[in-house]
């Protein structure tokens, strides 16, 4: 069924009339323009900020989301006036965003949001635990240390710790990404490569204070899983001068973590087969992230990322850092690792850039 304003506000009454904990719950504002949803979005997200969100339903009310109902029978929501949430065609994954976003709403943890999903259709709450708009059957739990593995280095990257930029490379399934090609590439010192180099080599120095002076000028790399690591804080000019020798490496995604702490601006950028995943939005920012909410558009190309975040959230509530449940979720969707032991002693291949 193609769905209308007249049809989406019928359903939703229906749904809300069965279920006492969705009682007062009205249907969010809707747009027949988009223009009019990004006043709607504005003034949601005013009401919001002010503290004056007013009985359910109203602007404000359920996380200010706001509906726009296109004439093909898509339902797009938005969260402020620039944030679109969802676009879907998917009458009932309509019903379940918006209960979603009420019981969100009224606050208390996860898991007290996914059992009122629970009461009111145990589907519901399979998906909000799964963090997906489908149904998933059952969920397991993650059941490991995450600061066992990419999430250790969350805490010290946000100030650009050990490194700035944190890259990661991946190739055909059966082929790894030669590390060391990939740091000549860059502009790593062939003779320190050729020497095989430690961090611990370049720390050794003047007791440390070489490096110290020189930490800026330096990259890491080595394999971890599937993925060939790269870290370092500025790449020097001429840097990828070959051409061939680079697409020979045979890259297929590139995972790039920037942390620029004077700023407080840090991102993440997946390019696969020569192009950006990102729902057309550009490189994302993670600052905005918060507990609870998915940080990309719900149904889009990363809502894999979505569905790795809740699960995150869920299995790991003693994780008190938005970065560590968000690089947890990198290590459970992607498979992106970094060998902890390694750096702490010193045993991770490293070097300077060439010239330098």
């Amino acid at each position: 069924m193609e769905i209308n304003q007249r049809t989406l506000a019928e359903a939703w009454r229906r749904t809300a009339t069965r279920h006492t904990l969705l009682d007062g719950v009205g249907l969010p504002p809707v747009a027949q323009s988009e223009d009019e949803l990004e006043e709607l979005a504005e003034s949601a997200e005013e009401a919001a900020e002010a503290g004056k969100a007013g009985k359910a339903g109203a602007a404000g009310e359920d996380g200010g989301l706001c509906l726009l109902v296109e004439d093909d029978g898509t339902v797009r929501g938005r969260h402020g006036p620039y944030r679109e949430v969802f676009a879907t065609r998917d009458l009932d994954q309509v019903l379940y965003l918006i209960a979603e976003a009420a019981m969100r709403r009224r606050g208390g943890s996860l898991e007290t949001v996914a059992d009122a999903l629970d009461l009111i259709d145990p589907t519901w709450g399979v998906r909000f635990r799964s963090g997906g708009l489908d149904d998933t059957g059952t969920v397991e739990a993650c059941g490991r240390d995450p600061l066992e593995g990419l999430a250790w280095i969350a805490g010290s990257w946000r100030e650009q710790a050990p490194y700035t930029n944190l890259d990661f490379f991946r190739a055909v399934p059966g082929q790894t990404v030669d590390a060391e090609r990939l740091a000549l590439l860059y502009g790593a010192d062939p003779a320190q490569l050729a020497a095989g180099t430690r961090l611990k080599d370049l720390q050794a120095v003047d007791n440390g204070r070489a490096h110290g002076d020189r930490q800026w000028e330096s990259c890491c790399f080595g394999q971890a899983g599937e993925w060939t690591y790269l870290l370092y804080h500025d790449t020097p000019p001429g840097s990828f001068a070959d051409k061939e020798a680079y697409a020979a490496l045979g890259i297929k995604e590139n995972v790039r973590l920037t942390a620029t702490s004077a700023k407080a601006i840090y991102t993440f950028d997946y390019m696969r087969d020569g192009r950006r995943v990102d729902d057309d939005w550009g490189i994302l920012e993670l600052i905005w992230y918060e507990r609870g909410c998915a940080p990309y558009l719900r149904g889009g190309e990363l809502d894999f990322l979505n569905r790795a975040v809740r699960r995150a959230e869920l299995d790991h509530p003693e994780l008190t850092s938005t970065f560590e449940l968000y690089f947890h979720a990198l290590e459970e969707s992607l498979g992106l690792r970094l060998p902890r032991r390694d750096f702490a002693e010193g045993e991770v291949r490293a070097a300077y850039w060439a010239g330098k």
